[in-house]
Protein backbone atom coordinates (compact mmCIF):
# COMPACT_ATOMS: atom_id res chain seq x y z
CA UNK A 1 0.00 0.00 0.00
CA UNK A 2 1.31 3.37 -1.12
CA UNK A 3 0.63 6.36 1.38
CA UNK A 4 0.97 10.03 -0.40
CA UNK A 5 -0.29 12.99 1.77
CA UNK A 6 -1.40 16.04 -0.21
CA UNK A 7 -0.50 19.34 1.19
CA UNK A 8 -3.45 22.06 0.40
CA UNK A 9 -0.18 24.54 -0.86
CA UNK A 10 1.98 24.64 -4.01
CA UNK A 11 5.78 23.67 -3.92
CA UNK A 12 9.04 25.74 -4.91
CA UNK A 13 9.31 28.40 -3.40
CA UNK A 14 7.26 30.85 -4.49
CA UNK A 15 4.33 28.84 -3.55
CA UNK A 16 6.01 27.86 -0.14
CA UNK A 17 6.48 31.86 0.47
CA UNK A 18 2.69 32.50 -0.77
CA UNK A 19 1.90 29.86 1.37
CA UNK A 20 3.70 31.75 4.56
CA UNK A 21 2.45 34.95 3.87
CA UNK A 22 -0.95 33.30 3.48
CA UNK A 23 -0.69 31.59 7.08
CA UNK A 24 0.68 34.52 8.60
CA UNK A 25 -2.35 36.76 7.24
CA UNK A 26 -4.77 34.20 8.25
CA UNK A 27 -5.75 33.25 4.82
CA UNK A 28 -4.37 30.31 4.40
CA UNK A 29 -4.76 26.82 6.30
CA UNK A 30 -3.23 23.22 5.74
CA UNK A 31 -3.91 21.06 8.61
CA UNK A 32 -1.40 18.69 6.74
CA UNK A 33 1.01 21.76 6.96
CA UNK A 34 1.02 22.44 10.34
CA UNK A 35 1.44 18.66 11.70
CA UNK A 36 4.73 17.88 9.73
CA UNK A 37 6.25 21.64 9.65
CA UNK A 38 4.40 23.74 12.00
CA UNK A 39 6.70 27.80 11.35
CA UNK A 40 9.86 25.09 11.02
CA UNK A 41 9.85 24.85 6.94
CA UNK A 42 12.32 22.34 7.32
CA UNK A 43 9.89 20.07 9.16
CA UNK A 44 9.36 20.23 12.42
CA UNK A 45 11.03 18.25 15.45
CA UNK A 46 8.00 16.11 17.00
CA UNK A 47 6.81 15.14 13.00
CA UNK A 48 10.48 13.31 12.31
CA UNK A 49 10.48 11.76 15.82
CA UNK A 50 6.85 10.39 15.39
CA UNK A 51 8.13 8.82 11.65
CA UNK A 52 11.44 7.76 13.20
CA UNK A 53 9.45 5.50 15.76
CA UNK A 54 6.85 3.88 13.45
CA UNK A 55 6.59 1.37 10.37
CA UNK A 56 3.91 3.97 8.63
CA UNK A 57 5.59 5.32 5.16
CA UNK A 58 4.04 8.30 3.88
CA UNK A 59 5.40 10.68 0.72
CA UNK A 60 4.88 13.76 0.96
CA UNK A 61 3.50 16.29 -1.78
CA UNK A 62 2.06 19.50 -2.74
CA UNK A 63 -0.87 19.84 -5.04
CA UNK A 64 0.84 20.70 -8.01
CA UNK A 65 3.14 17.87 -7.66
CA UNK A 66 0.55 15.23 -7.18
CA UNK A 67 -0.77 13.64 -9.70
CA UNK A 68 -3.97 13.73 -11.96
CA UNK A 69 -5.54 10.75 -10.28
CA UNK A 70 -4.32 11.44 -6.28
CA UNK A 71 -5.80 14.84 -6.98
CA UNK A 72 -9.17 12.98 -8.18
CA UNK A 73 -9.44 10.21 -5.29
CA UNK A 74 -9.11 13.39 -2.64
CA UNK A 75 -12.72 15.08 -2.20
CA UNK A 76 -10.53 18.11 -0.98
CA UNK A 77 -7.25 19.10 0.06
CA UNK A 78 -5.44 18.12 2.31
CA UNK A 79 -6.05 14.71 2.10
CA UNK A 80 -3.80 10.91 2.45
CA UNK A 81 -4.19 9.25 -0.76
CA UNK A 82 -3.52 5.08 -0.94
CA UNK A 83 -2.77 2.88 -3.98
CA UNK A 84 -3.63 -0.07 -3.52
CA UNK A 85 -2.04 -1.32 -6.39
CA UNK A 86 -4.93 -0.40 -9.09
CA UNK A 87 -6.41 2.70 -7.92
CA UNK A 88 -6.07 5.62 -5.68
CA UNK A 89 -9.14 6.27 -3.30
CA UNK A 90 -8.90 8.54 -0.22
CA UNK A 91 -7.42 7.30 3.33
CA UNK A 92 -7.86 10.63 5.34
CA UNK A 93 -10.13 13.28 4.62
CA UNK A 94 -9.02 16.70 5.25
CA UNK A 95 -11.48 16.51 8.22
CA UNK A 96 -9.32 13.45 9.70
CA UNK A 97 -6.34 15.12 9.22
CA UNK A 98 -8.00 18.04 11.22
CA UNK A 99 -9.14 16.02 14.05
CA UNK A 100 -5.67 14.85 14.60
CA UNK A 101 -5.17 18.49 16.31
CA UNK A 102 -1.53 18.61 15.22
CA UNK A 103 -0.56 15.75 16.50
CA UNK A 104 2.19 13.36 14.15
CA UNK A 105 1.75 10.51 16.49
CA UNK A 106 -2.20 10.80 16.09
CA UNK A 107 -1.77 10.90 12.55
CA UNK A 108 0.44 8.38 12.01
CA UNK A 109 -1.54 5.77 14.32
CA UNK A 110 -4.72 6.63 11.82
CA UNK A 111 -2.55 5.52 8.95
CA UNK A 112 -1.49 2.20 10.79
CA UNK A 113 -5.10 1.53 11.37
CA UNK A 114 -6.15 2.28 7.77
Amino acid sequence: MQLVGIYDADGGLAGELRYALGKLRGRSKCALCDITHGWNPMGSRQWKQACAATPVELELVHRDEATAAQLAAAAQLPAIVAHDGERWSEALSTADITACAGSPELLLERLAEW
